[in-house]
Order: structure tokens, then sequence, then C-alpha cells
């Protein structure tokens, strides 16, 4: 595959990630349009490193911590999430009773 079609379906991703993310009012949809916008960089991230530093894993490495990031933030997120719907039985962003039991 050349670099412009993985560039351009990086590119793709990143901007579904932040359109949704913007838009959104659902903490999930948050949190899953946060992963793509990540799986988009890292995309970059292993697709540069495979056609300028082919030799050294530097992106792929770095790739790994990335995503070893976003399961952790994901597994955080969805915890936060679920305290939050069990105090107020809604995962809605924009909500204006957050703290009032």
């Amino acid at each position: 595959m050349m670099l412009e079609h993985i560039l351009v379906l990086s590119a793709y991703l990143f901007s579904i990630g932040v359109y949704g993310l913007i838009t959104s009012r659902n903490m999930v949809r948050a949190l899953m349009c946060l992963e793509l916008i990540l799986n988009s960089v890292n995309i970059n991230f292993v697709t540069f490193s495979d056609i300028f530093d082919s030799r050294q894993l530097r992106g792929n490495i770095f790739s790994i911590f990335v995503i070893a990031i976003a399961a952790a933030e994901a597994a955080i997120g969805s915890a936060i999430v679920s305290s939050i719907y069990r105090n107020r039985k809604s995962t809605r962003i924009n909500q204006s009773n957050f703290m009032n039991k």
C-alpha cells in the first residue's frame, strides 16, 4: 500500500473521532471516539516507522505503549461511566445534576 493511502485512512479515522468527540452527548460514545483518535495515531506511527526507519522499531514500540495507555484509559473510563450511571441513571454528558444524588 502506498503512503498516501495509509495517511488518508488515518486522517479519515482521526476526523471521524474528532467529530464524534465534539458532537457526542454520551460518555461511552465519547470514549469510543477517543479510541478512534488513538488508533489513527498508531497507524501513523507504524507507517512512518516502517517507511523511514525500517531497521529500528521505534514507531512500533511507541505504538505498543499507546495501545497500553488506550487499554488503561478504556478500563478506567468505563469504570467511571459505570459509577456515574449508578448515581445518575444516565450517561449523558450535558446533564445538569452531575453532583447531586
